[in-house]
């Protein structure tokens, strides 16, 4: 895997819908190959959650930004809750063709968003993750989507003005800058593979995989506050 070096600043409008394009490639045909029981597996990165709930909350978010729907209270526990309760009914396969229509959909307004959105399309990435975890399918956060999502994640670090990071990636030809450099604080320094340093910056265990991190705690780097 090779991800872009120092990657900060300038904003690619388009990069959040390739994401969601290569994922949803990638992450459909699995579900649709999957047997209904496999739908109720809990997913231990959100507590109380089937795989089915995780499902129906990020077809429900993506179909929220292709409709342009952002009322008061939009993405908040209560509304996610409301969103899938309002799906329960639903069979598997039409919130399956939900979420492919949203990861489909969703690409170009994001992009017109200004970076607002930008965010919502690294958490449906991570989501596959979770699910991809709870299945028992191998490199839950790896995958043809992780240099993109990678990039995506210095570019909604940066943004944020969260804290500065420079990672050394084991399965990367260049070093990863993240955050905003303030002079506030020196980067701190990550040293690991590329699933590992998604799953520090959602707040997923790590599950002892081996990393190197110095200047901060892991707690720091959670962007979603999960």
């Amino acid at each position: 895997m090779t991800t872009p070096a120092g990657v900060r600043g300038v904003r690619e409008p388009g990069l959040p819908g390739r994401l969601l394009a290569v994922e949803r490639d990638a992450l459909v045909p699995l579900l649709r190959g999957r047997a209904k029981e496999d739908f109720a597996l809990p997913v231990a990165a959100c507590p109380g959650w089937t795989v089915r709930d995780v499902l129906a909350h990020c077809s429900a978010a993506l179909t929220r930004v292709v409709e342009n729907r952002f009322e008061a209270g939009v993405f908040s526990p209560e509304s996610n809750e409301r969103d899938i309760a309002e799906r329960a009914a639903w069979s598997d396969r039409r919130v399956i063709d939900e979420l492919e229509s949203g990861m489909t959909g969703a690409g170009p307004v994001i992009a017109a968003a200004g970076g607002l959105l930008d965010i919502l399309a690294l958490g449906e990435w991570v989501h596959a993750g979770d699910v991809r975890e709870a299945l028992g399918v191998p490199g839950a956060y790896a995958g043809a989507g992780l240099p993109y999502a990678l990039d995506l994640l210095a570019r909604v670090t940066d943004g944020m003005g969260h804290l500065p990071l420079h990672a050394d990636l084991d399965d990367a030809d260049e070093p990863l800058r993240l955050g905003k450099v303030s002079g506030k604080r020196p980067p701190a320094r990550y040293i690991g593979d590329g699933p590992t340093l998604v799953r520090l910056y959602a707040g997923r265990p790590v599950d002892g995989a081996p990393y190197e991190l110095a200047g901060a705690a892991a707690a720091e780097l959670n962007i979603f506050g999960e």
